[in-house]
């Protein structure tokens, strides 16, 4: 009897010479690649996700101190699953099953209900729509809350750029004056500009032997509200935008990641709604009405 991969349903979409697939646990973009060239470096269909690689980080990107948080008088507790820091990181939706709403040759739409629980006491109801272009490919996500409280949201994706090189003989441009300052935990506290420091990006530049586990603001962003950020080698360029929904943008170059072989071998950027910690300090939380939903979009140019 065949048994289903980790994942479980594949859903493979293509427009002319790329090709991308989105799994059903997780909505996790697994592979997206043109012409058989990987952009995003993804994972094997026998593996689980590892390092969030391609994963939906909702209702809060990265980290959450202790796993704790009050919104409008209810509390949430969500399990420690970053143990050796004491924390519980990216969300809650991630090794969730999703359901396709709608597929064509070019576009997948996958839904998924989060039913309200003691680490997140309302209903969170989510679409998120994977479709190809000649543009690249775009990532579309509703979000309604279900409930009949007002509820907190956040949420954001991890995709690892490639661009056939390590990291250290890769360029990087990401446009943001600011950066948060973290302690030990890579919990926020506090902010710089990056002014004179080894964290401006904002014209293009070799990355070298710096690490980057940032989280970047203040982004600067082009006529029609658009940030976009780019990682360059000598023959191959991708980017990665994001609209005016995503205030923040982190860079994480792979310096703990197990095996060593998967260390420094690709750039995620991963656009964020909300910082780190955001449900416990407030900052940058969408705070959504009963029924009311919220939309943003981002997105991959191959041929940047």
């Amino acid at each position: 009897m065949d048994r289903p991969p980790p994942t479980g349903e594949q859903h493979e979409i293509r427009h002319g010479d790329q090709v991308a697939v989105v799994t059903e646990v997780g909505a996790t973009l697994r592979t997206y690649a043109v012409a058989g060239v990987g952009v995003v470096d993804g994972f094997e269909i026998d593996e689980i996700a590892p390092a969030g690689r391609g994963q939906v980080l909702a209702p809060w990107p990265n980290r959450l101190d202790g796993g704790r948080y009050v919104f409008g008088g209810r509390e949430g507790r969500a399990a420690i699953d970053e143990p050796e820091r004491g924390n519980a990181i990216h969300g809650l939706v991630r090794w969730l099953p999703w359901s396709a709403a709608a597929r064509s040759g070019e576009a997948v739409t996958l839904t998924c209900v989060l039913a309200a629980q003691p680490a997140y006491p309302w209903r969170l109801e989510l679409e998120i729509a994977y479709a190809l272009s000649g543009d690249g490919l775009s990532v579309t996500t509703r979000a309604t809350n279900g409930s009949a409280a007002p509820a907190p949201f956040g949420i954001g994706f991890h995709p690892y750029l490639s661009v056939g090189v390590p990291a250290d003989e890769a360029a990087l441009m990401l446009p943001a004056g600011r950066r948060l300052l973290t302690d030990g935990r890579a919990l926020p506290v506090g902010e710089e500009a990056v002014d004179g420091t080894p964290f401006d990006f904002r014209t293009s530049r070799a990355i070298g032997s710096t690490q980057l586990d940032t989280c970047f603001t203040e982004l600067g962003r082009e006529a029609g509200g658009r940030v976009r950020a780019r990682v360059e080698a000598a023959e191959r360029a991708v980017a990665l935008w994001a609209d005016e929904g995503f205030g923040y943008l982190q860079a994480y170059t792979g310096d703990t990641l197990e095996p060593v072989s998967r260390r420094r071998q690709a750039v995620a950027i991963e656009p964020m709604t909300c910082p780190p910690n955001a449900l416990a300090t407030g900052a940058g939380v969408i705070g959504l009405e009963p029924g009311a939903t919220w939309s943003g979009a981002w997105g991959i140019e191959p041929r940047a």
